[in-house]
């Protein structure tokens, strides 16, 4: 059975995250734990939605981390942080109502996790340049995609592994590998990669 194994009628859902609300915490841990490198650490989470992965992340970085959590739907970052604040209290989180399209102000960040929140955007090189900038020298951009160029309504712009190494690439990552795959009935296979920021141009 696939990821999204948990979602009667996957086109019904309106959550940005569509079937991974539904699916086992575990899993979100599997997929973002090839990327986490140690404990610790300034993260963000763009396009978190009502935090499946986020809590997956939390679980990896532990109290000694933090997470920047962003999405434009403050009521799902309600949600979010009621769930964050349950589970890990001593987690530091700071919510961000915000378009991560556009310039958010952060830190220099040691890692960023986008998890289906990419694939709503059509033109990806710009969004994940600026990702970069975000990130210090050698930081981790943890991808969470559906492993097809093709989508639907509601998927409408995924991006398949091998398309996503290349883009990366051209964007100013470098070191980019797969690092866990579920199986998905919805759109074939999810997959995970992470990526490190190469130094930024003069």
């Amino acid at each position: 059975m696939g990821i999204d194994r948990y979602v009667s009628n996957p086109s019904t859902d309106t959550s940005r995250h569509e079937p991974h609300l539904y699916v086992k915490h575990a899993d979100h841990v599997d997929l973002l734990r090839g990327g986490v490198s140690s404990p610790g650490g300034l993260w963000a989470d763009l396009g978190s939605g009502t935090g499946a992965f986020t809590l997956a992340l939390a679980e990896l970085i532990g109290p000694d981390g933090m997470i920047f959590s962003v999405d434009l739907d403050r009521s799902a970052l309600g949600e979010q942080e009621k769930n964050l604040r349950s589970r890990f209290p001593g987690l530091k989180v700071q919510y961000q109502v915000a378009d991560f399209t556009r310039p958010l102000g952060l830190l220099p960040l040691d890692g960023v996790v986008m998890a289906n929140s990419l694939h709503f955007h059509r033109l990806k090189y710009p969004i994940v340049r600026a990702v970069h900038g975000l990130l210090r020298t050698g930081g981790r951009l943890i991808l969470v995609e559906y492993n097809v160029d093709r989508g639907n309504p509601w998927v409408p712009f995924p991006i398949s592994y091998a398309a996503w190494e290349e883009l990366a690439g051209r964007a100013g990552f470098v070191s980019t590998r797969r690092v866990g795959t579920k199986p998905s009935r919805f759109l074939r296979e999810i997959y995970s990669a992470v990526s490190l920021a190469a130094p930024r141009d003069e």
